[in-house]
């Protein structure tokens, strides 16, 4: 029985320590702005240690302003991380007019609103499984003006 649990030990040991990727949002811009709402383009880099190419199972989001979400949902089948390589993520969040107008009692003055940006990065990982890289970013993003819209 000791052999049994020593081998259960080492295996998760070594499970636990394994080289996993690592991501972080590099950026997050807006994208397009049109009648029924705007789109913003959060950039994410993910380092993959493996020298074969790992399968993005999905992407899920969150975009939070004033304690409550704005836009969710998730991107299916995104595509795969090169091997032994940065792959750089595109994450487009759409946010519809109907909630800006909601929120322009919290823009004020500078016609921008604080944000928080959450990002669930769903990888097919060999042994292991899914495999799921949480990031978060906060900042504040600028609004289209008039202008923008038309």
């Amino acid at each position: 029985m000791d052999l049994v649990d020593k081998a259960k030990n080492f295996v998760a040991d070594k499970v636990a320590n394994m080289e996993k990727p690592e991501a972080s949002i590099t950026d997050v811009d807006l994208k397009d702005v049109g009648r029924d709402g705007v789109t913003y383009l959060a950039k994410v880099a993910v380092t993959n240690p493996y020298g074969v190419s790992i399968p993005v199972c999905e992407i899920k989001y969150s975009l939070k302003s004033a304690d409550r979400v704005i836009a969710s949902g998730h991107i299916p089948d995104p595509g795969s991380l090169k091997g032994n390589d940065e792959t750089m993520l595109e994450v487009g969040v759409k946010v519809p007019q109907s909630v800006l107008m909601s929120l322009m009692k919290d823009i004020g003055a500078d016609w921008d609103i604080d944000y928080l940006l959450e990002i669930g990065l769903v990888i097919d990982l060999p042994v292991i499984g899914n495999f799921t890289i949480p990031l978060s970013r906060k900042g504040e993003m600028k609004l289209p003006t008039l202008r923008d819209l038309f």
